[in-house]
C-alpha cells in the first residue's frame, strides 16, 4: 500500500512533511511489535495514530482497547488495568478482568501515560518486560500478548527529572517516538483538514453546505488553533450546523473562534507558550500569588501606620522569608486552605474556585498537610 492509500485507509490527513514523515514511521513501525510513545499536545490526533498501528499491524483483527489513564481515579488503576477477583476490595462484588486482558492479542492504547501513578508504573513495566501481570487480590500469574501504544502531551523527560515518572518506563516505552507537531507549524494542513470535516459534518447532518468564502478561509488559515486538530474540527461543525449550511465569511469566522480577551499583567510575568495542563494551573495560581501578596503587604503597611508598636507588622511577618515577606509556598497553602474552609472541605468547589484541577488539589492538599 502506497503512502497516499496508506493515509486514505487510516484517516491520517496533511501533506506537510512533518505530517508525510510520521505516515512513513507508521508505516515501518505498525508490522512490528515495537513499543511506541506518541506524543504532542492535546488534540493534536495522537489516537488517530495509535488506530493506524493497530490497523496496519497483524494484530488488527484483534481488539484495540483505549484506556485514558487520566481519568481514572488513582485508587482503581491497578484494578481497571489488571482486573481484580471477587472480594479483593469493598466494591468487588465480582470477578473482573482487567483491560490488559481484555487486549490479549491485540493492542492497548494508554492515553495521558504521564498521569499513571508510580506504584502502577512499576507493574505496567513488568508487564512490557513479561507480559505478566497479577489482578488485585489474586496471587496466580496471568500473562498477555499485548502490544502497547502510549500517548502523553507531557514531557516525560521532565517528568522524570521531577521523579514523578519512571526512568526505566520512560526509556521502554519510547522504543520508537512519534511527536506529533501542534496544527499551528504545519497550517498546510488545515485545508485538507477542512475539507475532511466539513465532508463528515454534511454527510452526518444531512445539511448541504454552501462553502466558505476566500476571506473566511485566509481567518481559518490566519487562527493559531491553541486546541489544534480537535479545535477546527469542533469549529467547523459548529458553525456548518448552527449557520444552517449557508456561505460562511470572515465576520462568520471570527465570531466563532473568538476568544476570551487576553489579560495583560503590568507585574511583567513571563508568558509561556505551548503549556500542559499542569503548568497552566500552576501560572494561573502564581498570579493570583502574586496579587495576593501585593494585597497583604499593603494590609500590613496599613496596619502598621495604624499601630506604629509594630504588634501588627509581627503578626503579618509570622510566616515570612528573610525578607519579611510571605513566602509563595505559604500564601499558596493559606489560598487553599482558605478555599477549602469557604466550601466546607467540598474539594471539587474549591478546585473550581482556584482554577485548577481536583487532582491538583488533591496533590498540594498532601503537599502542605491540610488533610
Amino acid at each position: 500500500m502506497d503512502r497516499d492509500a496508506f493515509q486514505r485507509a487510516y484517516g491520517i490527513i496533511g501533506g506537510s512533511p512533518e505530517m508525510l514523515e510520521i505516515v512513513d514511521v507508521v508505516r515501518q513501525v505498525a508490522p512490528t511489535d515495537l513499543t511506541v510513545l506518541i506524543t504532542g499536545e492535546s488534540g493534536v490526533g495522537k489516537e488517530v495514530i495509535a488506530q493506524a498501528l493497530h490497523g496496519a499491524s497483524e494484530r488488527s483483527q484483534k481488539p484495540m482497547v483505549s484506556v485514558n489513564c487520566g481519568a481514572i481515579p488513582e485508587g482503581l488503576m491497578e484494578s481497571e488495568l489488571f482486573g481484580h477477583e471477587k472480594g479483593s476490595f469493598t466494591s468487588a462484588v465480582d470477578m473482573r478482568k482487567g483491560y490488559f486482558e481484555l487486549a490479549d492479542g491485540g493492542t492497548i492504547f494508554l492515553d495521558e501515560i504521564g498521569e499513571m501513578p508510580p506504584a502502577t508504573q512499576v507493574k505496567l513495566l513488568r508487564v512490557l518486560e513479561s507480559g505478566e501481570f497479577m489482578r488485585v487480590g489474586s496471587s496466580t500469574t496471568r500473562h498477555a500478548d499485548v502490544r502497547v501504544v502510549a500517548a502523553t502531551n507531557k514531557t516525560l523527560e521532565y517528568e522524570v527529572q521531577q521523579k514523578r515518572f519512571r526512568p526505566d518506563l520512560y526509556f521502554r516505552l519510547r522504543s520508537v517516538n512519534i511527536q506529533i507537531p501542534p496544527l499551528r507549524s504545519r497550517k498546510e494542513d488545515i485545508p485538507a483538514l477542512i475539507e475532511e470535516f466539513v465532508r463528515q459534518v454534511t454527510e452526518k447532518s444531512g445539511i448541504h453546505f454552501s462553502g466558505f468564502t476566500d476571506d473566511a478561509t485566509a481567518e481559518l488559515m490566519d487562527y493559531d488553533w491553541p486546541g489544534n486538530v480537535r479545535e477546527l474540527r469542533n469549529a467547523i461543525e459548529s458553525m456548518i450546523i448552527l449557520e444552517r449550511g449557508r456561505e460562511l465569511d470572515a465576520d462568520d469566522v471570527r465570531r466563532a473562534l473568538r476568544r476570551p480577551p487576553t489579560v495583560v499583567s503590568d507585574r511583567n510575568l513571563p508568558v509561556v507558550a505551548n503549556k500542559t495542563v499542569e503548568q497552566a494551573e500552576r501560572e494561573l495560581i502564581y498570579r493570583a500569588l502574586v496579587d495576593l501578596k501585593s494585597n497583604i503587604i499593603d494590609l500590613k503597611n496599613l496596619l502598621a501606620e495604624r499601630l506604629p508598636n509594630g504588634d501588627a507588622a509581627a503578626e503579618a511577618e509570622h510566616h515570612a522569608n528573610g525578607n519579611g515577606a510571605m513566602t509563595l509556598d505559604e500564601m499558596e497553602r493559606r489560598m487553599i486552605s482558605g478555599a477549602l474552609h469557604r466550601h466546607n472541605g467540598n474539594r471539587r468547589l474549591a478546585a473550581k474556585e482556584l482554577n485548577i484541577s481536583e487532582r491538583t488539589l488533591y496533590r498540594k492538599i498532601k503537599d502542605y498537610g491540610l488533610q
